[in-house]
């Protein structure tokens, strides 16, 4: 059977390089006699890959020397709540915005640990845009501003960071990490689950800045991230095989593709002729104000909800799968990250032309 297109908001396409270097290196891994899956991760063999995983994510992403990578799991969910529990320490107080579901969460478990600050929120419009911020209302002694940068279910992006002077940012990147260069330094904590751009479910990737490890001293273990980066995120057994495979997709985006700005290119490109189609379409329309639209997640929709079904049908029966839009908004989502090939949304929207004649 021929792959499928998989516009899955995650876990979401990989590279076929990738998988195909996985595959042959599944039963021994570079002559060592084992997969992967089976290995060790206190061997010699497994702390190589874990290093080059590391080096190489610092090299693609510019990464800062005084800032930890650490490999965590419980999902980017996890964070959530580590986030307020580590960092709300000096005045207990923490700006949100709200611009989707997934901030929303993070704004309700942070609401635990002590005083939060709803800066704005887009939830007035369904989460369609990402809405301008007036620094007066911002917390001056807060101890972090928090904002999700891409919103998966919504399809909207931060084009411009809030100025958070003294006041750490922190971000959640989940979609929208490796698909663009971003400047590290802007933020105190930038996390991101894998599953979207980076690797296969399993593993969260946290990057924090030092002087932000060790703010609170009263954590279970687990919770605390100096655990983690005193350990090398190995306090206990990481995702190995998550790891591994980001290593693989790190090595994609640099030698093949050719760093973050030529991802951005293809990004681009790709998401400009969806879009392109949406804009002239008379039966499909994307919701979301142009200004704020993402590269990585396009919702749209017809405006009948009997004609959305027909068209994932149709559409997965011609292999365009995971196309149905999140259960919160119906309609269609295409979620084009990195690993979505340009052909890929060429057929799609070929596809989408085809629907539009015989169904407009």
């Amino acid at each position: 059977m021929a792959r499928v297109y998989n516009f899955s908001a995650g876990p979401s396409m990989l590279p076929e390089s990738v998988l195909a270097k996985a595959a042959a290196e599944m039963m021994d891994y570079q002559g060592s006699g084992q997969s992967v899956m089976e290995m060790s991760h206190r061997s010699k063999v497994y702390q190589g890959i874990f290093d080059e995983t590391e080096a190489l994510l610092r090299e693609v992403m510019e990464i800062p020397d005084n800032y930890k990578v650490l490999f965590l799991q419980g999902g980017a969910s996890t964070q959530f709540e580590m986030i307020p529990m580590n960092l709300m320490t000096g005045s207990g107080k923490a700006d949100y915005v709200v611009t989707g579901q997934f901030s929303k969460k993070a704004y309700k478990e942070a609401k635990r640990f002590g005083e939060v600050n709803l800066v704005a929120s887009s939830e007035d419009k369904t989460f369609s845009y990402i809405p301008k911020l007036d620094p007066a209302t911002f917390t001056p002694d807060a101890d972090y501003f928090y904002i999700c940068m891409n919103n998966t279910i919504f399809g909207t992006v931060y084009h411009d960071l809030p100025e958070t002077g003294d006041v750490p940012l922190v971000a959640d990147a989940s979609s929208c990490i490796l698909s663009r260069p971003i400047d590290v330094s802007k933020f105190g904590i930038l996390y991101a689950g894998a599953q979207k751009n980076m690797a296969p479910a399993g593993v969260t990737v946290v990057i924090i800045r030092e002087d932000l490890i060790g703010k609170n001293d009263n954590l279970a273990t687990m919770q605390n991230y100096v655990t983690h980066a005193e350990n090398g995120s190995m306090y206990n057994t990481p995702p190995c095989y998550s790891i591994y495979m980001m290593k693989l997709v790190l090595e994609w985006i640099k030698n093949e593709v050719g760093g973050l700005d030529k991802m951005l290119e293809r990004n681009e490109k790709k998401a400009g002729i969806l879009y392109d189609y949406l804009d002239n379409s008379k039966l499909f329309k994307n919701p979301v104000a142009k200004e704020d639209r993402s590269l990585m997640n396009v919702p749209f929709v017809t405006g009948d909800a009997d004609l959305d079904a027909k068209f994932v049908k149709e559409a997965a029966a011609a292999g365009f799968v995971n196309i149905k839009g999140h259960r919160s908004v119906g309609g269609m989502r295409a979620s084009i990250y990195n690993a979505m090939p340009i052909e890929g949304v060429e057929k799609l929207v070929a596809f989408m032309k085809k629907f539009e004649e015989e169904n407009g």
